[in-house]
């Protein structure tokens, strides 16, 4: 384990930094406080910047907040192998982290992404996962067939990003060209919303759908912008691909958890516009989650939400993780 060092990042003092080894790879943390451990995971496409807002709040008020760069992304491993992006992988990352940082369990919060891993770790290491939290993603059950087989039948000749994302090349080329454009457009207010309207399949590319829009949303920090484009300059942005084109493999993977339920206390966070939720609605969770301490929809937002609405969202947070039993 590397040794920490501190940095000061806007708003979050005393921020520690460090690199750990964790089911065979090198992962990029960043940590502040002490107490109960919260792990915050991030989406795509993002990196830990993504909970500048949440860090200093929740390490305030007496928790310790660990936060990776996910496997192929920011400082932490990009494996070559796109089968290395698998559920197995993922949720072995995690769990290793937990080892690394001397945590036999945490309370898991995720985004996006971030919010998919986390509700599958609850069942695939009920014992490392003392609570779990997900925003702009709902837990949903193991889907009767293969996820992106089925969306590419039901999409036929119209463009799906996830069934774009499939083939290793286009999308990644397409968004390496020019990291702050591509995330400029992906974090555009109306941009997840545009995937909505039908497009044709051939000759699409995830841009055409997102636009290039000349402003950035107003919770977006021009200096956060260039700092996640600088990021994404430097790694590009397969790894974060790579998750996506595992989604049939994680199927096949989760077989043995088909009707398991998520039994810990749990949270849910979204944006009443956000585009997500018209595909994976929050009574997706009806059944499969037991413990449901709220489904907070916050009117007017959209993906980003811990990053659009953080006072909002530290709240549900701070409210959620009073109510939780002594470790």
């Amino acid at each position: 384990m590397a040794e920490p060092t501190r940095h000061r990042i806007r708003g979050i003092p005393d921020l520690e930094h460090r690199t750990v080894t964790a089911n065979g790879i090198e992962l990029h943390v960043a940590q502040r406080g002490s107490g109960r451990p919260v792990v915050l995971l991030h989406g795509f496409p993002e990196t830990w910047r993504c909970w500048r807002h949440q860090i200093d709040a929740l390490a305030g008020a007496g928790y310790r907040v660990i936060v990776p760069d996910q496997r192929g992304y920011g400082a932490s491993d990009r494996p070559s192998a796109v089968e290395d992006y698998d559920i197995t992988h993922l949720a072995g990352d995690l769990s290793g982290l937990l080892d690394a940082v001397g945590e036999p369990s945490a309370v898991f919060v995720g985004h996006d992404w971030g919010a998919a891993v986390a509700w599958l770790l609850a069942r695939l290491a009920p014992e490392r996962v003392e609570a779990v939290a997900g925003m702009s993603v709902p837990a949903t059950p193991r889907p009767s067939r293969p996820p992106v087989r089925s969306l590419a039948e039901a999409m036929g000749a119209h463009f799906h990003y996830i069934v774009y994302f499939q083939e290793v090349g286009p999308a990644d080329r397409e968004l390496d060209a020019d990291p702050h454009r591509s995330l400029r457009a992906w974090y555009s207010p109306e941009g997840g919303r545009r995937f909505l309207a039908p497009r044709p399949r051939e000759g699409t590319g995830v841009l055409d759908v997102l636009g290039d829009p000349e402003e950035t949303p107003e919770w977006l920090d021009l200096d956060d912008l260039e700092a996640a484009a600088s990021d994404f300059a430097r790694t590009g942005f397969t790894g974060g691909l790579n998750w996506y084109r595992n989604l049939d493999r994680n199927w096949e993977l989760t077989e043995g958890i088909a009707g398991e339920t998520i039994a810990q206390p749990a949270l849910f966070v979204a944006g009443e516009r956000d585009a997500v939720l018209a595909m994976w609605p929050p009574s997706l969770m009806d059944g499969l989650v037991e413990d449901l301490h709220g489904s907070v929809v916050l009117p007017g937002a959209g993906h980003w939400i811990q990053q659009e609405r953080p006072a909002e969202v530290n709240e549900a947070l701070l409210g959620f993780l009073s109510d939780l039993p002594a470790r």
